[in-house]
């Protein structure tokens, strides 16, 4: 009698596999709702966005005097420090126009020291002529009463030419009270007029002293200097062009810059200033900044556009908006990286809004 063993069966049977198959599925429907989860919690906390930049202010360096340029002590993209001299326009011009301003300046005090020392003389002739008065004034007082004691007197104790005479002394004196008098009025009459002089001649030392601190500016603005620390890029300027006014010579980039994030506007309801943010930079990989929004902007992005769009045709197609916000970086955790940002760059923030 032979045993006969049952033949091996190397695949797992039908049940078996089948339930490997659902474990797996529910294994993946479990991490579906794992992720999902996580997803949502995220979402719930954290709003981002890709629509975002570096952004800055951006200083047009021109020049306030027209010239030729004597030397330029940048190039582009070099490091500036606030008060460092950029370039510098030949000066001769304006400083031949300076030394004439100072001339005339000294030339206009000079009339005012004439014209009250005029006013001093004028009323040393107005005192002068008060005197003369006083003097006239009491000749004339004397003639009057030396007349009135002749006409008081008796016809026969008096000669006719007794009386002539009295009457011609107190006309003499009576005239000349009068001619001291007009000499008082036109004394006080150059008195005025100089005055009126010194009025002018400070008024023409106001002139003078305007044109001359406008010579001096001038000679000033052909050094020209860095108003803040920054990059220097785009320069077009080169030494011996002859430069005009407000043309634009180089740009001046400050170490100041921020991020403008543009959100969508159905993301604007958990956004607002003071929250936490961080800020993943295209350009650099791995390194991450720390900022805090700091403000939302009034308007839509293509409200402030160039041409804003016009939305009363009968063709409208509802867009949801971007708003712009403002993300300050915090110089503090951020020292390392802000001398390599610039405006433009590519960067994806992420708000904290929980």
């Amino acid at each position: 009698m032979s045993s006969a063993n049952p033949p091996a069966n190397d695949a797992a049977p039908p049940k078996s596999r089948k339930a490997l198959a659902l474990r797996i599925f529910l294994a993946l429907i479990a991490l579906a709702v794992v992720v999902g989860f996580c997803a949502w919690l995220y979402e719930r906390n954290y709003e981002s966005t890709d629509d975002a930049f570096i952004d800055g202010h951006v200083i047009s360096i021109s020049p306030k005097v027209e010239g030729i340029v004597q030397h330029i002590y940048v190039d582009d993209n070099q490091s500036v420090k606030a008060g460092q001299v950029l370039l510098a326009i030949d000066p001769s011009d304006y400083q031949a126009a300076l030394v004439q301003a100072q001339g005339n300046f000294a030339a206009a005090q000079g009339k005012v020291l004439e014209a009250q020392a005029q006013i001093d003389v004028d009323r040393a002739d107005v005192g002068q002529a008060q005197a003369e008065l006083a003097v006239a004034q009491t000749n004339a007082d004397n003639s009057d009463r030396d007349y009135q004691r002749w006409v008081e007197l008796d016809a026969r104790a008096r000669s006719v030419q007794q009386m002539d005479d009295a009457t011609a002394s107190q006309k003499r004196t009576a005239a000349l009270v009068v001619q001291a008098k007009a000499k008082i009025t036109a004394a006080l009459a150059q008195v005025a007029d100089a005055e009126m002089n010194l009025r002018v001649a400070q008024a023409n030392v106001l002139a003078a002293k305007g044109a001359l601190d406008e010579a001096q500016d001038n000679v000033n603005y052909c050094t020209i200097r860095a108003q803040t620390d920054g990059l220097i890029t785009r320069k077009s300027a080169e030494e011996g062009q002859y430069v005009q006014v407000d043309e634009q010579l180089l740009s001046l980039v400050p170490t100041d810059v921020w991020v403008t994030a543009n959100f969508k506007e159905t993301q604007l309801d958990r956004i607002a200033p003071g929250q936490e943010a961080w800020i993943d930079v295209d350009a650099y990989p791995g390194r991450r900044l720390h900022g805090v929004v700091q403000s939302v902007q009034d308007g839509t992005g293509s409200r402030f556009s160039l041409l804003p769009p016009e939305n009363a045709t009968g063709n409208y197609v509802k867009v949801v908006q971007r708003v712009p916000v403002k993300i300050i970086l915090d110089p503090g955790s951020n020292d390392d990286m802000q001398h390599l940002l610039a405006p433009g760059m590519s960067v994806d923030p992420t708000v904290k809004v929980r």
